[in-house]
């Protein structure tokens, strides 16, 4: 069955008839000869939004983790250090690993934050041939399955600062950049200031259904371009799918206010359920993560009632908002996760 309301995730968002028509009217060329106009249009408009020099186009926002990684890692055997939770680190299928030879240290910190002080003391000694050189640090804004959390800025310029100060790169995952600028009021290029590379993605809540754009230095955007062949990314006419990027950053940035607020009523309404424990306060963005007694269980009871969330573990449970998702949705998914829970 199509579920009613789909809280999954915000990647299961759907193209809206007005980007239809601009993917449909897009100029078109060969991408790899950089002759799409669309294209190289999007890639402008990233590296500028982002305060880079250059920025390609690439088909997922994982693509993007798993070429940064290799630009940054060098021959391999090199340490990445990034918090436990990250998506590099529990959803992309060891690739760090098998595309680069990264060896990945977990850092912890709450809401899938971390401090400079956890940055410093995961450094290998300098000079020490029996450990992983430490080489990179990958941050993930907004936090994903820790709920959607913004990084306070301060703490974020910490990390960089120690980062820098012990000669390593810096990475910026930015599959909801746009969602920590919009609930931040801090741009895009204050957030990757800093950092070496950093990437939005455009099938999250800004609702593209292809895509996302890694960005940096000319330098490392032209032996990305390498990597882009390399693993299978290189496209053709691409600009039919850049369009609805362009289209999503003209037209549902600042609508993603309207997810923050739908999400912070849902946690609201969760809140009141027997057996569930949530913040509604701790909602800062379009994530909503809570604990229920048996989380697959209530997903399962949920789907069998028209809505869809995604269990985490046996305990843990994640709603995403998103622009197909209204506050007569929220009201159903509410309504649905009363009757759930009240099930025996």
């Amino acid at each position: 069955m199509t579920p009613l309301v789909d809280l999954f995730s915000d990647t299961q968002s759907r193209p809206t008839p007005a980007m239809r028509r601009a993917m449909a009217e897009a100029e078109v060329g060969d991408e790899q000869r950089h002759e799409d106009p669309t294209v190289n249009a999007l890639c402008e408009r990233v590296a500028d939004l982002l305060g880079f020099e250059a920025a390609v186009f690439l088909p997922t926002g994982t693509m993007c983790n798993a070429i940064a990684f290799r630009l940054h890692i060098g021959p391999g055997g090199d340490a990445a250090l990034l918090h436990r939770t990250s998506h590099p680190l529990r959803f992309e299928a060891g690739g760090p690993a098998a595309m680069s030879g990264a060896v990945l240290l977990a850092l912890d910190g709450p809401r899938g934050t971390f401090e400079a002080a956890a940055v410093r003391a995961a450094l290998s000694v300098p000079g020490d041939r029996y450990a992983p050189r430490s080489r990179l640090v990958s941050v993930e804004q907004t936090t994903n399955i820790a709920g959607g959390h913004v990084w306070p800025l301060d703490q974020l310029r910490e990390v960089v600062e120690a980062g820098r100060a012990h000669g390593l790169r810096l990475h910026l995952d930015g599959a909801r950049l746009m969602n920590a600028v919009v609930a931040s009021g801090v741009s895009a290029r204050a957030w990757t200031q800093g950092f070496d590379t950093a990437w939005i993605d455009f099938t999250k809540g800004l609702g593209a259904p292809v895509g996302a754009c890694l960005a940096g230095s000319r330098e490392l955007i032209d032996e990305a371009w390498r990597y882009k062949q390399m693993f299978g990314g290189a496209m053709r006419q691409a600009g039919i799918v850049a369009a609805g990027a362009l289209w999503a950053l003209d037209h549902h940035v600042e609508r993603l206010a309207e997810d923050h607020d739908h999400a912070r009523a849902l946690a609201v309404g969760l809140a009141g359920l027997p057996g569930v424990d949530v913040d509604p306060g701790a909602v800062a963005t379009n994530i909503v993560v809570f604990r229920v007694p048996d989380a697959r269980g209530l997903c399962e009871r949920l789907l069998a009632d028209g809505i869809r969330m995604g269990a985490l573990d046996d305990q843990t449970v994640r709603a995403v908002t998103h622009l197909d998702v209204d506050a007569a949705g929220i009201d159903a998914a509410i309504a649905a996760a009363t009757r759930a829970l009240a099930a025996p």
